[in-house]
């Protein structure tokens, strides 16, 4: 028999009764002769609730204590839904993510996955059993309980899956699949039947919030098919997975967006081997995610441009100054509330011509470019945050993305 991992978002568990529904739907897959193991989030606002509680007490919390805490929330979800498949005859035992074997790294909050001891899940999934397992949490060698991070629900799915060499992945949440942009943005936007993992990952890391990277990471590095689609209502949802069966000829697939960007630039580094490195080390430590960056000779020197988080501003400046002595740098200045606009699709990689028709969108509706980043699969442009929403609508038309075949013609 092969194995199912299903994953339900804290929104498809968010009640009892919602509980009941994922229960049958459970119940439906176990039926068609497949053995399921279920990751499950906490209840709805759970997490936040949690979080709540703690800052009631202390605005400085342990880290130690934060996971103890807020593992509690799935641990919630697991019971109830045991006891749902328990009162429809169905046998399950509710897991932690440690008495399933999820063992992480020692790093509270947002720690990595190491492995997944299977022995557990497989002697159960033997006897008939669904096994229910606690996304978001695992144990790291010393014992110690670590939660892992946005995202960590997905992740814990992914993980099981390939430990258990699973069928496929799917995660049940509360859209219906992958689209070629945000719905709620652009009406037009148009559900994807197929996506290949390399596109989810670039809309992932691009600001889509549908998967967080690290779960399409882990489905392709270890080739597990991901379904991602709706526990609210019953249609195709989107099946993530190698090219070889994707739509042909699509040069852009999607197109992904994020605001609350700053970019930041630092005048008159030394035009030495030494500098970029000191640079980028110093905000790395202090954990500063640094996106895009773009380097300047000037009369004056060098000029460093990159992009940072807005939330990340007051703390780059002060690591910029503690490095004046030793780069002897003229200045620094910055540019607050943009936005990151990117497209992504793998047909780029042998069509050069995308990003110019991506500029000459862009110019044309008087938008203009502060930086740009490609690869080999998408084109990003950071631009004015007032201007986001018109970029991506007119992208996403221009495209011709709300057709059932996207495709472009493009002059090279």
């Amino acid at each position: 028999m092969s194995i199912i991992v299903q994953k339900y978002g804290g929104t498809s568990v968010g009640s009892v009764q919602r509980i009941e529904h994922v229960a049958n739907r459970i119940i439906a897959t176990a039926a068609s002769g497949k053995k399921v193991v279920v990751v499950v989030s906490a209840m709805g606002k759970t997490t936040d609730e949690l979080v709540g509680l703690a800052s009631e007490i202390t605005d400085e919390p342990r880290k130690r204590e934060m996971d103890m805490l807020l593992a509690t929330g799935e641990q919630v979800t697991i019971a109830l839904l045991a006891m749902a498949l328990h009162k429809r005859g169905q046998e399950a035992t509710s897991l932690t993510g440690w008495q399933a074997g999820m063992i992480t790294e020692s790093h509270h909050g947002n720690a990595r996955i190491l492995e997944v001891e299977r022995a557990r899940m497989d002697e159960l999934l033997d006897k008939g059993h669904v096994v229910i397992v606690a996304g978001f949490q695992g144990i790291d060698q010393q014992g110690e309980i670590m939660t892992l991070g946005r995202g960590g629900s997905d992740t814990s799915a992914v993980a099981i899956a390939a430990a258990l060499k699973a069928e496929r992945c799917e995660i049940y949440t509360d859209v219906t699949g992958v689209f070629t942009t945000d719905p709620r943005v652009v009406k037009q936007a148009r559900k994807l039947q197929t996506i290949s993992y390399d596109e989810m990952l670039e809309m992932a890391n691009l600001g889509a919030s549908v998967l967080h990277p690290r779960a399409v990471e882990f489905a392709k590095n270890y080739e597990i098919p991901l379904l991602v689609a709706s526990s609210m209502v019953d249609e195709p949802g989107t099946m993530i997975e190698e090219e070889g069966t994707m739509e042909q000829n699509l040069l852009v697939r999607g197109i992904a967006f994020e605001n609350d960007v700053t970019k930041v630039t630092v005048h008159g580094l030394p035009n030495e081997i030494h500098t970029l490195p000191t640079l980028f080390a110093h905000l790395s430590a202090a954990g500063i995610n640094v996106d895009i960056i773009i380097q300047n000779q000037t009369d004056s020197g060098m000029a460093i441009s990159f992009s940072i988080t807005q939330s990340s501003l007051k703390e780059t400046l002060a690591r910029l100054e503690e490095l004046k002595g030793e780069l002897s740098f003229q200045g620094i200045d910055y540019e607050e509330e943009l936005a990151k606009v990117s497209i992504v699709g793998s047909g780029m990689v042998s069509n050069p011509g995308v990003a110019a028709k991506m500029f000459e969108i862009l110019a044309a509706n008087d938008i203009a470019i502060k930086m740009v980043s490609t690869s080999e699969i998408k084109v990003s442009a950071v631009i004015d945050e007032e201007l986001m929403v018109l970029a991506v609508e007119m992208l996403h038309e221009q495209f011709k993305l709300h057709e059932e075949e996207p495709a472009v013609a493009v002059e090279v």
